[in-house]
């Protein structure tokens, strides 16, 4: 038995980079003796094995042979004499496709070292192709390297197009797919996960809402980028830089689809693609089974970025109607990430990403000012049912109408 460290750690230590896991590939072993040592099997469809002290998995060396469709389409063979080259050959990018030993010797023999000096993501071999997942792993790998200067191979950009025109991509179940964006969307730069699906076609299969934004244009005094889609992706790269949450960054993405469900006839304006945003969010979401605070959010988004734009001309009673139709008193939270999410809106223009965004903390004072009304006190007064919420609206807009008077223009 021979026990190498593979994968991301071996990666992330050769680019000087921390590791939060390690992965271990067992040579010349069994799943009997892997038991027998106390390792602990997971995992029906290949022998992975949890160490009994260090809790980190071992695999016995395996290869694979393509039998169906999608990632789940294939046989894996594990047996004492695979080597470790030829476990190594079907991993997907050569910066993945090393080992190390117990006395650190890295064990490269598919050009992994070389590939990083040179900051290029490249397929390990052919078999790249019999898995589609690894279109969205490529991508997400991109997000999390290209501001080391990495670039994907052409030879594998084109691979993986071939494999989107092959049909390959149509097998990627939802989960899998979402599981992946969402690990991309915490990436440092998750905008270029999108564009490395354009590129190979692959946005049109799964995100086909935000893949239409392409080439739709937009007021060209308002967006100097004039592309919906080029703004749908400077939205995100401004959200990356005003927060860290995914579902933030998401919702920044997503929130102009309705701008594809306008009339064309009236572009470049876009007349109600606020709410006309709502139905192909829910269908995205749906389809890809995102979670309900990632939808929720964007829906918001959609509805009321605009109101939100317009902070300094709106009346206290629509600004109540949007805190009240956002539920801004009872999740605040929320409503300051949807603040955030039309701040990258905003700041996700050619020549506008430096602009202040003052309509955010406008509209924060703005709540703390209707927050201020105390509800005792009117119920102290006597008001209570359908007079009680007359008198609280009221009162919350007199305050936000004051709070308005005194701000600073």
């Amino acid at each position: 038995m021979k026990i190498y460290l593979v994968g991301g750690a071996v990666r992330d230590q050769l680019l000087d980079i921390p590791s939060k896991d390690k992965d271990w590939v067992v040579i010349g072993s069994s799943s009997k003796e892997m038991l027998e040592l106390g390792y602990q099997q997971v995992g029906a469809d290949f022998p992975v094995f949890i160490h009994p002290d260090s809790h980190e998995e071992y695999a016995l060396a395996r290869t694979e042979r393509k039998k169906g469709y999608g990632y789940q389409g294939f046989t894996c063979h594990t047996s004492p004499d695979v080597t470790l080259e030829e476990d190594l050959l079907r991993r997907d990018l050569t910066i993945n496709a090393m080992a190390m030993d117990n006395n650190g010797n890295t064990i490269d023999p598919y050009g992994g070292r070389t590939d990083i000096k040179n900051k290029i993501l490249r397929h390990v071999s052919a078999a790249f192709s019999e898995d589609p997942l690894r279109i969205l792993r490529v991508a997400r790998f991109a997000a999390r390297f290209s501001q080391l200067g990495f670039n994907i191979a052409p030879k594998t950009i084109e691979l993986m197009s071939d494999m989107v025109l092959r049909g390959e991509a149509d097998y990627l179940v939802p989960e899998r797919v979402w599981q992946e964006t969402q690990r991309a969307l915490k990436e440092k730069s998750p905008w270029t996960y999108f564009e490395t699906l354009q590129q190979t076609n692959c946005l049109e299969v799964l995100f086909k809402e935000l893949n239409v934004l392409f080439g739709i244009p937009q007021p060209k005094q308002h967006h100097p980028e004039i592309d919906c889609g080029i703004h749908a992706l400077l939205s995100l790269k401004a959200a990356c830089i005003l927060s860290i949450k995914p579902e933030v960054r998401f919702a920044s993405l997503v929130h102009d689809l309705g701008k594809a469900c306008t009339d064309s006839s009236k572009w470049p304006r876009h007349h109600g693609h606020e709410t006309l945003g709502l139905a192909p969010i829910t269908q995205l979401c749906a389809r890809l089974k995102i979670p309900n605070n990632y939808k929720e959010l964007a829906a918001l988004v959609s509805e009321f970025h605009t109101h939100i734009h317009k902070a300094f001309e709106l009346t206290e009673k629509t600004i109540l109607k949007v805190f009240k139709r956002c539920d801004a008193f009872r999740r605040p939270g929320r409503f300051h990430d949807l603040l955030l999410c039309c701040e990258a809106d905003s700041k996700g223009r050619y020549g506008f990403e430096e602009n202040a965004y003052p309509q955010a903390d406008f509209f924060k004072e703005a709540l703390s000012s209707a927050n201020a009304v105390t509800v005792e006190d009117l119920i102290s007064q006597g008001f209570k049912g359908k007079q009680l919420g007359i008198q609280i609206d009221l009162h919350r807009c007199n305050n936000i109408k004051a709070f308005a008077l005194s701000y600073p223009s």
